[in-house]
């Protein structure tokens, strides 16, 4: 049985070491090989995430603001840039630990606004707006 501190540093290490470090065959011992993958926008199991990462330039970045962990599911509250797309993506990324590796997965994505494009008035990353908005 693991804590909940322990799971937390196994996803932020997983993350940093598939999304900034490309380093696909120690991503491939965080991944479980029967990784299911609820994202719409992601195929099927760790083929299909990894497949998606190899596809994104090298400017590919993640970094968290966030991370809960209840029981064997951990929550990343987190930012997505560097992917070719206009806006970074920031995510809740909610992962299920079984047997010390990430077994499952659930995510909700929203592109980040600018200071122009926020009714709040606040970031929704951070203390501070993307660069240049």
């Amino acid at each position: 049985m693991t804590t909940p501190e322990q799971n937390k540093a196994l996803v932020l290490n997983a993350f940093d070491t598939l999304f900034n470090h490309r380093d696909y065959a120690a991503a491939e011992r965080l991944w479980s090989e029967h990784y299911i993958q609820h994202s719409a926008h992601i195929a099927p199991g760790r083929t299909g995430l990894f497949d998606l990462i190899r596809s994104l330039p090298d400017t590919l970045r993640h970094e968290h603001q966030l991370v809960l962990a209840e029981g064997d599911h951990v929550m990343v509250y987190g930012r997505f840039s560097g992917t070719g797309s206009p806006a970074a993506s920031v995510a809740a990324d909610v992962v299920r630990i079984e047997n010390g590796r990430l077994a499952e997965h659930w995510d909700v994505l929203q592109d980040e606004a600018t200071r122009a494009e926020s009714v709040s008035g606040l970031p929704m990353f951070g203390d501070r707006f993307p660069p240049g908005s």
